[in-house]
Order: structure tokens, then sequence, then C-alpha cells
């Protein structure tokens, strides 16, 4: 499953409804939820053979009834004794009256409970099999919190993963029960046209009344989380993939009618994963269909359902004229990491949710290694290395620092949903990377075989997984220190010093390794890090890595074992430089000791061979100068910042006049850490200080760099100038053409609104178009910022996911009077708070994204209204409703007066009767960290 878009969320139409919320005065304390621990997991008792369901859907969606027929057995591998059966279920499900039976007969009153939590029988065979049949009925349109069965936009649709099906049926919902599934549905023919659901349709035809049926098989084992049922007026896009074996397989994207030019994009990415899947990992698609389902209702960015994923709109959807190179680019990720999930995560899946990055940390990992690798790749390699390496420390090394910290594997949580994190997705696809770096391409290609065919139609284990590995490469490295990675949280810090002994041309790294307390991790031990290095000489050409025992190389990765230890690098020419966590070969804080040589960061800069690291030397070079001037604010109030250095300008000035290098990665260059990154850098954020640190160091530059920006600019318009194109090449350019356009802007002249006002009128494409509005949006008040913004929406009011965007970019503006604009944004018709994009783009764009104006006096203020549509959401969506409380978990990063207020809130909102688990637990935690 694909986690949700960044910066964007919302609720009801707050255009037709009161936007603003009451504060709610706090009840008493509530009582603690329970928490599920790793440590407590015990097999299913009973086992799933075959589930039979019928879904007769009503015209409405107030009335829906599920019929289910389970043939279950005793779990051999179970504790034994007498055990009752126990499914789950949810609230909201009406059991049919005398529908409940045990082979055939129906139970009596007294043989069964029915709670909140699901369905207990007291007594089931437990020699043979037996069958369980019950009828429930349930209500879809009203489903606000869009888990199990929902409508969407007339339409019927699921979202399972995690515990969804259980608010479809009763039923054992949990990972390691695996059976195969046949599914009937029943609707008006009419009102919903198109029904669909897992594997392959074997039947269909007509009923009386103005119904018709279908009837789908799944011949594979799967967990409950992977089912999905659709129903609804959809088209689709139809193609077809043959496969390795001469297998043809149809290809069908559902949309909404007027939709299908939209989706040709996501076609092709599809039928490119499918390529990459089989020459990478020989794996080669098993049934007759893929069916992809598009929603604009959706908590999640999409879900890998077995032959039918659905997804978010906003991740299918695209053309020039409405969808920028990043959502571009952004379809093609999303698409080839559902389709991988079908091996990593369907056919084998994980035995329980704390396996969650079993599936969700390999598959991401994946979906890297496709993008930048794969047929079709749309950026160079270094360039995705750079984003996924950005999203990583801008998102999960905070977490790491935070309340929220745990393994990629956690011990307990309260609410599983809680547990989709940064952590268990991006720094689980790093660990995984780590561990193809120390086996080689070949040794890891060669465990993962081994590792789905061992486990094919299985529920399993992280340590299954590394078993794999480690069975396939009887000569590789020990791995046992390495399992840290999936016990220990917490970002490590290497330290590394250098010293060079002339007589003997040798230079010695002398590391030294730590990783944080993190909550309920006081202690940690050394974990095994890959630390890929290379070597600059100083005539800027790379000198060969030589270690003692390693054949040398321009690039050697040492393996970082202890707290303390050193290596010695011989024939090393004085005055070379060393080229440290090239690729960024873990995901660690590097630490030099003795400070930042900026002489030193900018000739890496300029020379380094591992691109990533010339990128990652002006992110040092930009992070070294804007901590400086932060940190002379904080000892005189009235201090001015010191102009920059001639070596740091022309650092960035050589960056702009290297012609040679991508347009892509010079793009990536010139921008500078991005403010939430220089947060957690420093023991007490003030991030008002630090965005005007940041900005001073735009604006010197734009200064002096305003004729190579111009010139840059010019060459590049004229470059992506006529028909739209996808390519690299031109992505590159409009890349840089538009950094360049905002360093431009920052010096706030006439000439340059006025040429943003005229791209956002006539631009033609919507990459132009939106980063010239981000730029008028982030403007000053000035009229080209109010008739770019007003004539924006006159053009494209119609379109749901351009505006998802015009309302994430006023959101996330930079002004003072950020809060005013998002709540009038939260009136506006183009708004509705019920709607998962729409509150992520405005709450979520402004609380998350946006530091100045969610911490701009009068303090508090931002703070308590985040408060009040937290507790909004959580009545409805508590999914959204944790994931926008989750914008206080860093509350102890800022001084005393913002940690007050922010505190107030979450005990505020903690102390709320009816809080859903979800957003309980991460106030709990944060509170109590």
């Amino acid at each position: 499953m694909a986690p949700p878009p960044v910066a964007a969320t919302t609720v009801p139409s707050m255009a037709a409804q009161e936007k603003s919320a009451t504060v709610a005065e706090a009840p008493a304390a509530v009582a603690a939820p329970t928490v599920t621990k790793r440590c407590d997991y015990t097999p299913p008792a009973y086992l799933v053979d075959t589930v039979d369901l019928r879904f007769d859907l009503d015209d409405t969606g107030v009335a829906t009834r599920v019929s289910s027929r389970l043939v279950m057995n005793r779990n051999p591998k179970a504790p034994g004794g007498t055990v009752p059966l126990v499914l789950n279920g949810d609230k909201d499900m009406s059991l049919v009256t005398g529908s409940l039976k045990l082979d055939g007969v129906a139970l009596p009153a007294d043989a069964y409970v029915v709670d909140s939590t699901g369905l207990t029988v007291a007594s089931v065979p437990s020699e043979k099999s037996f069958v369980i049949e019950s009828t429930v009925e349930i209500a879809p349109s009203r489903n606000t919190a869009l888990e199990g069965l929902y409508m969407s936009g007339g339409n019927y649709c699921t979202q399972c993963e995690a515990e969804g099906f259980r608010r479809i049926t009763f039923y054992p919902d949990r990972p390691d029960v695996m059976a195969v599934y046949t599914t009937t549905i029943t609707a008006d023919k009419e009102l919903f046209p198109v029904l669909l659901s897992n594997g392959n349709c074997v039947e269909s035809g007509d009923l009386d009344g103005g119904r018709h049926y279908v009837k789908y098989e799944d011949p594979f084992k799967k967990s409950s989380y992977l089912f999905a049922v659709v129903a609804g007026q959809l088209v689709s896009l139809d193609d077809e993939f043959v496969t390795c074996s001469g297998k043809k397989v149809t290809l069908r994207v559902w949309v909404r009618d007027g939709d299908v030019p939209k989706c040709t994009h996501a076609m092709a990415a599809l039928k490119s994963a499918m390529k990459w899947d089989e020459d990478q990992y020989g794996r080669e698609y098993d049934l007759d269909i893929y069916q992809i389902l598009v929603v604009n209702d959706f908590n999640m960015g999409a879900m890998e359902n077995r032959s039918l994923n659905v997804f978010n709109s906003k991740y299918v959807l695209a053309s020039p004229e409405t969808a920028t190179d990043s959502d571009y680019n952004s379809i093609s990720g999303v698409i080839a990491h559902e389709y991988f999930h079908n091996y990593s995560g369907n056919r084998v899946t994980c035995r329980s949710w704390f396996e969650l990055t079993l599936k969700e940390g390999l598959t991401v990992f994946r979906d890297q290694c496709a993008a930048a690798e794969g047929p079709g790749a749309w950026t160079p390699p270094v360039v995705k290395r750079i984003s996924d390496v950005t999203r990583l420390r801008s998102s999960q090394f905070p977490q790491d620092a935070g309340p929220m910290a745990h393994p990629i594997r956690p011990e307990s949580y309260v609410e599983i949903n809680n547990f989709y994190t940064a952590t268990v997705y991006e720094k689980g696809a790093a660990v995984v990377r780590m561990s193809r770096t120390l086996l080689g391409k070949e040794g890891f290609r060669r465990g993962a075989e081994l590792y789905f065919e061992r486990h094919d139609g299985q529920a399993v284990t992280c340590d299954d997984w590394m078993q794999a590995l480690v069975d396939a490469n009887p000569d590789g490295p020990d791995m046992t220190q390495f399992m840290l990675w999936y016990s220990q949280a917490g970002t490590p810090v290497l330290t590394i010093g250098t010293a060079y002994d002339a007589a003997a041309r040798t230079l010695t790294l002398n590391v030294e390794q730590t990783v944080p307390a993190t909550p309920g991790q006081p202690t940690k031990e050394p974990m095994h890090i890959p630390l890929a290095t290379g070597l600059i000489g100083p005539d800027g050409a790379p000198v060969p890595v030589d270690v003692e025992g390693m054949p040398a190389a321009d690039t050697v990765v040492l393996s970082v074992r202890k707290a303390k230890e050193s290596f010695v690098l011989r024939g090393v020419p004085e005055g070379t430089v060393p080229s440290l966590l090239r690729d960024f070969s873990a995901p660690v804080k590097l630490v030099r000791e003795g400070g930042v040589d900026r002489r030193e960061v900018a000739f890496l800069m300029a020379n380094d061979t591992d691109d990533f690291n010339r990128w990652e030397a002006a992110q040092t070079l930009g992070m070294d100068v804007i901590l400086e001037y932060v940190s002379s604010r904080e000892t005189d109030s009235s201090a001015v910042f010191e102009p920059l250095s001639e070596d740091v300008i022309e650092a960035f000035r050589k960056t702009l006049r290297d012609e040679k290098t991508d347009p892509s990665l010079r793009a990536r260059v010139m921008v500078l850490p991005d403010e939430g990154y220089v947060a957690e850098q420093v023991a007490v954020a003030d991030p008002l200080l630090i965005h005007e640190a940041r900005d001073s160091v735009k604006k010197q530059l734009a200064t002096a760099l305003r004729a190579d920006l111009e010139a840059v600019v010019a060459a590049n318009a004229a470059a992506t100038a006529g028909e739209y194109k996808i390519d690299p090449a031109s992505q590159g350019a409009r890349a840089l053409k538009n950094v360049c356009l905002q360093y431009l802007a920052a010096l706030g002249e006439t000439v340059t609104l006025d040429a943003c006002l005229d791209t956002v009128r006539t631009g033609s494409n919507m990459t132009d178009v939106l980063a010239a509005l981000g730029v008028l949006a982030n403007s000053p008040d000035c009229p080209q910022r109010e008739a770019a913004l007003a004539e924006f929406y006159a053009k494209w009011k119609n379109d749901y996911l351009v505006m998802v965007s015009w309302l994430r970019i006023q959101a996330m503006a930079s002004r003072p009077d950020a809060l005013t604009a998002v709540k009038a944004l939260m009136k506006h018709e183009a708004f509705d708070i019920t709607n998962p994009n729409n509150v992520y783009s405005v709450v979520g764009g402004y609380a998350m994204a946006n530091p100045v104006g969610f911490h701009s006096p009068p303090f508090g203020e931002g703070y308590v209204w985040l408060a009040d549509v937290v507790l909004q959401l959580d009545k409805s969506n508590p999914q959204v409703a944790a994931r926008m409380v989750s914008a206080f978990t860093r509350w102890r990063k800022y001084n005393a007066s913002r940690q007050e207020t922010m505190k107030a809130q979450l005990e505020r909102i903690r102390g709320t009767k009816g809080l859903s688990n979800d957003v309980f637990e991460i106030c709990d935690k944060s509170l109590a960290a």
C-alpha cells in the first residue's frame, strides 16, 4: 500500500456547513486503550480454506447485505485445547437474524455472542473441517472512515488494509490467515453496470428486477486485507501485456466517464513495471487480468488488492495541461509499487502487522530501483536517489528523533494504522538497500528469488527474509549484527575524523558511531553500517581506495561494526579529500570531526565523481551557512547576517555554468536545505529565524548570480518550448529553469512577477504554471499574486486534482497571515472536509509544510485551530485525523511558549471523550516523551 500524498488533507464540504470549529472543554482523562505487543504473537486458532462471499448491493448504500460461507479447520500449529471461534467484526455491522449457521444448522442465540468487536462461537468442531455461514447488513454510504466497503462519487469500493475487512463481514481478519476467495456481486444494472472483484471473472448474467450479477474466482490464497469489491458507473482504458512465457494479460484502468485520456501514462507505467519485475526478479504475472480502479476519496495513495488495485486519483490521472512532471513521476512510482506487491506482499505476505516492513520496505526499495534503472526511467538515477534521500531525511529522520520513534519492525502498537510510517516504508527500504550493498546485486537477487520460491503462499517474518538472503549467499558476510536495524530505533550518527601520514602516504579514517536513545530503548548496540568511501585527489581526479583485505577501487564499502574503529587507506596523495557515505550508503547522520571545512566541501561540490555527494556537498555548504546565521542571531538578536563569502558564491556559480552536468542534477544542487530539515539540526528551533536565515542566503545568491540565473532561465525556456515532453532531458530543463526563477523572484522585482503571471495565464504545461503560481503565492501582497490565484481558479475550478494543487499552494505559502488564508480556504467551495486529498492539501500543507505560517504570532493560534480540526476530523475519519495531529509530535523541539501551547492542545485532544485509538496513541506518546 502506498502512503498518503504528502501535505494534503480535508473534511465535509466546509462551504456547506459552519467552517470554524468550537473549542470543546476537555473532560477528565480517558482510559488508555489496549496495547498489542509483538512478543505476544500466537498462531491463529483456526484457519480458513475457502471463502465464498455474496454482496447484494442496494441502490443507495444504506442496506447492503453481505453473506459469507467460510470452510474452516483447527490450526495444527496453534496451542492445543478447546478454543472458541472468534471472528472479527465491527459495531456498525448487523447480523441478520437466523443467518448464523454451523455446518448448515442455525445456531441458537445462546451459542454465540456478538459485540462491537466481533462474533464468538463457543463451540466448533476441532477434529474436522466445518462451515460457518452468516449474513450481515452494512451501510457503505455512511462509512466516512473510508475503511471496509464505502461509497465514493456514487460508486462502491473497498479499502481493507489493515483491518477494514472486519467492517464487511465476520472473519479472522489477520494477515496470517490466507484463503481462496470466490465472490459474487449483485446490483442494479443501470446504477452499477460495472461489477469487479479479485481474480478472474468466471460467470455473469442478468437477474430479475433489473439487477445483474458477476462471479469472480481468485485461485491463489490471499489475506483478507487484499480483498476488493467495486461497483459503479465506470469506463475503462484497455490494453494487454504479453508475459515472458507468452501469456496474454488483460489490463484495465477504470475511471469516471471523461477521464480515460488521462490514463495513458499510468498504463504505460504498469507495462514497464511488469517487464522490469520479469527482468530483475523473474516474477511473471500470475492471473489473466490486472485492473485498477481510480477514486477521489481514498485515505492512502493506493492499495495492492490482488488483481484489482484501488488508486487515489492523484496517482493515475495525468495530462500535460493538468499534471506536473512530479505528478507524472509519482504516478510511475506508485503504479510500480502496487504492481510489485503482487509478489512482495500478496503471494508472500507478512505473518503479523509487526512485520509490515517486510512487504512495504522491500516494495519501496523495488519501486525506487525501477524508477532509476528500469525501462522508461524518467530521471537520471542520481536524481531519483536524491529525491528518495530527501524524503527520508524530511519525514523519517524527525520521526526517529521524536516520540513516535520505532524500529522498522515495531514491538508494540495501539492502532496499526499509525504504523504506516516513513520508518516502516522509507527506512525499511534503506535497510533493504544496505543488504544489497553488502551482498552485491547478484547475491541479493539470488536471495530474493529464494525468498519468493521458498515462501510462496505463506505469511512470514523479517527473519525469514534475512534467512533466505543468507542461505543464498553461503560465502557472504555475517548478517547477524545487521539484524539490529530491524530492532533498534533511532538514526545512527557517524563522526569521522581523518589523519594523514605524509611519509607513509596513508589516510586514516577514525570512525565513531552512536545510536541515540529513543522511547523504550535508552541504550543501543553498535550497528553494522556500510560506509561507501571514495577519494578525490588534489587535481580533482579519483584516487583508488586501497584498504587491506579488499581490492582497490574508486569506491569501497567499509563495514563499520564497532563503536570506534579506524580504517587505513594506502597510497593516498597529499591533499586528497575523502568522499564519504557515497550514494547515501546507509541512513545515518554524518558529522565531520572539527566541523565543516567549507573550502573542502566546495571542492567536492565541483569535483566529486559521485554525483550524489556533489549534491550532498551543496547541502552541507548551504546548511553550514544557514546555521551560522541562526547561531549569530541567537547569540545577539540585533546581529546582522555576514555577507556570503566568495568561495560559497563561486561554488554555486560553477554549478550553474556547468553545462556538462545533467540539468536535473544542477537543479537539485541549487536548492538549499529546506527549513524543516534545518530545524532538525538545532536543539531548539525558531522557525521564523530559520526562514529568515535561509531567505537571506537565497537572496544573496540571487543578487550575486543574477546574470547567470537569467541566462539559464532563457536557455532552458527555449529548450522546453513547444510540445510537452516527459523525457529526462525535458524534465531537467524545466526543473533547472524553475529553480532559477525562484531565485530571481526572491529579489521581488516587478519584471519577474509579471513573467510569472504571464506563465500562469499562457503556460503550455502545468509544471511551469504551478511553479510560477507557487512563486506568486509566496510573494508579498502584490497585484500579480491576487490576479494569478483568481484567474487560475476560474480556469480550473472544475478539475478536482488541479484544485487540490491550488489549495495546497496557498496553504503552504510562507506568509504570516497563512492561518487567515487557510481558514478562508476551508470555507471555499473547492474544499471538502470529507475528502482526504483536500485535508492533506490544506490542513496538512499548513501544519506540516508551512513552518512560517504555523508558528507565526500570535503564538498558539495555529495550534488551537489545528486541535479543533483534528477533533472534528476524528469523528468521521480517525486515520486522517491521526495524520494531522502528528504535526504536534515534535512539540519539544521549540521554545517554552510554543511548547506550552502545543502541549495544552495535545492534552485537550487526548482527554476528549470518544477519541479514536488512532489519535489517542499519537497524543499519548507525544506527551510521554
